[in-house]
């Protein structure tokens, strides 16, 4: 018996291992709902609004690094898309977008909802096409999927309606990327590049990532304190000695003074753009499987494209374990470090600080995904929630979208069973009626809400700027009581004597659970104290303004 195209599409995503399909539904894709209505090895998750189906697919692939897939009908639907979708873009997440379209006989008539999507699709997509012959069904598919898995990003078809009820044609592809092994030609120049150091060290990203223990063995064998990233953040646990920190605006002083002391960076799987923290005049390994990293950012003195792990793996064998630890020596600034950190983090003042929020946290939630959304409190779940090495950090690391927790958190849950998304209430207001999705398929995220009244960080740069601070005012409602409303339990902190108990019946409660914690709107998010020129050339290359940093 023939086959749909709607049926052949669906099929083939499961067999590449697509569990569930995020959207909305709509006229255009009817027949791929019914096509998934009818077959059982695939789900459809219903969210509240198309960007909120994008970021769950997104945050769902970075977590597990394979496929999947979110859908919007024809015009508005698939639009609302774009900004998840861009998400998975610029993390390079592995994610199917299928959108909706008008009957192709249609097509060029200024329909009602008639939109290019190829073209507007063009720039968020490693694969990027309609549909136009319902034989070509299965390629298509399986091309999508094959491109979004090797190129790690969107692809994108787009379905005419009446495309997808004829009968299609099937496509027997091979689904499984295969292995790439690299041979590391210059493998022995940084061996002596490493032999020779009496200061390295290393630096990761979201490269490094399921790579721990190699890491941690490699840092120790050539006594090198290691540095992250933002994607970097919690490979290894914040108290191990050898862990400065982060680097940047999110960044520690230890990382900084490490990067200033350092004669050799190596750079583990990571694209760091904020180049004026990075140090010159050092030599620079850099070890990234995506040959057009090398030397974006810095000048390298030894490239080796391929694998972290792989490149760890070789290395090891053959570098000399050194008896003087370089990170020993950075063992004073971090304990000092620590200590500063410190009394903001036990501080008793109301309103409450953010960075005890942040703290107390990650002392009951020592295991499991941590999706932090952008603003301030990207600050905070950064530097203050202390990564334990067993937790799963994610971000909207390169686009910095507002938003992405709640929907987030939602597509973490479905391969995880302990998610806490930490949000800011500007971008919890943005997102939030996905509490509704976490209500309707029983995903027990804990969403704790950090609510200044204030779009934080946009306060912080307009000060920055010289601009007095306005429209950064928010109105907001009862967070807690609108959690209420969908049923979910909620909870207001606002006596920073209260938080543990708070953190404890939300950590104990078996479904969703929304804690909004009333923080302190004017706590800054500074950066680690750097000196003048490196403050003043980081605001350059935020702001392109000639301005002088503020002296806390």
């Amino acid at each position: 018996m023939a086959k749909s195209v709607a049926e052949i599409i669906i099929e083939t995503l499961v067999k590449a291992g697509v569990k569930r399909i995020y959207g909305i539904p709509g006229d255009s894709i009817d027949p791929l709902m019914d096509a998934m209505r009818r077959n059982k090895e695939i789900k459809y998750v219903q969210v509240r609004h198309e960007e909120g189906a994008a970021f769950a697919a997104s945050v769902e692939s970075k977590l597990t690094g394979n496929v999947t897939a979110c859908m919007g009908t024809s015009g508005p639907g698939s639009i609302h898309l774009l900004n998840g979708l861009y998400d998975a873009k610029m993390d390079h997440a592995s994610v199917i977008a299928l959108t909706g379209q008008v009957e192709s006989d249609m097509i060029g008539h200024d329909y009602f909802q008639e939109v290019n999507m190829v073209k507007l699709f063009d720039d968020v997509s490693v694969f990027n096409q309609i549909l136009i012959n319902p034989k070509n069904a299965g390629y298509l598919i399986w091309r999508a999927i094959h491109e979004a898995k090797t190129k790690k990003g969107v692809a994108h078809l787009n379905l005419p309606v009446d495309i997808l009820r004829m009968d299609g044609e099937e496509y027997d592809g091979e689904i499984d990327s295969p292995r790439i092994s690299y041979n590391f030609p210059d493998l022995d120049k940084a061996i002596e590049l490493i032999d020779n150091s009496k200061s390295p060290v290393i630096m990761i990203g979201g490269g490094a990532r399921g790579f721990s223990k190699l890491i941690d063995d490699f840092s120790e064998k050539i006594g090198a304190p290691i540095i992250y990233a933002l994607n970097g953040k919690g490979v290894l646990s914040d108290y191990d000695e050898k862990v400065m920190g982060g680097i940047g605006l999110l960044g520690t002083k230890p990382s900084v003074e490490a990067l200033n002391k350092t004669d050799l960076l190596i750079l583990l799987g990571t694209s760091f753009p904020y180049i004026n923290f990075l140090p010159k005049d050092v030599n620079v390994i850099q070890v990234d499987n995506n040959p057009a990293n090398i030397s974006k950012r810095v000048r390298v003195t030894v490239s080796l494209i391929g694998d972290v792990e792989e490149f760890l793996s070789k290395a090891i064998l053959k570098i000399k374990e050194k008896d003087d630890k370089f990170y020993l020596k950075m063992k004073e600034s971090k304990e000092k470090w620590f200590k500063e950190l410190n009394k903001v983090e036990t501080e008793n003042s109301r309103p409450m600080k953010p960075q005890r929020v942040a703290y107390e946290l990650s002392k009951v939630f020592t295991d499991g995904v941590i999706v932090v959304d952008t603003g301030n409190v990207t600050m905070w779940g950064a530097r203050n929630f202390k990564a334990s090495g067993n937790q799963r950090f994610v971000f909207s690391a390169w686009l910095g979208s507002m938003g992405i927790g709640v929907p987030g958190a939602v597509g973490a849950s479905f391969v995880s069973d302990n998610v806490l998304a930490l949000v800011g209430d500007g971008g919890f207001a943005m997102t939030m009626m996905e509490l509704i999705t976490a209500k309707k398929y029983s995903r027990p995220i804990k969403v704790v809400i950090f609510n200044n009244s204030k779009l934080g960080m946009i306060k912080f740069e307009e000060e920055v700027m010289g601009y007095p601070e306005w429209g950064v005012e928010l109105y907001n409602p009862d967070f807690a009581k609108l959690a209420e409303s969908i049923g979910i339990n909620g909870i207001t902190v606002e006596d920073p004597n209260d938080l543990s108990s708070a953190i404890k019946e939300m950590k104990e409660s078996e479904g969703p659970f929304v804690l909004n914690a009333i923080v302190d709107p004017n706590e800054r998010p500074m950066p680690p104290k750097l000196t003048f020129t490196q403050a003043k050339n980081y605001v350059l290359s935020i702001f392109r303004e000639k301005l002088e940093p503020t002296e806390e």
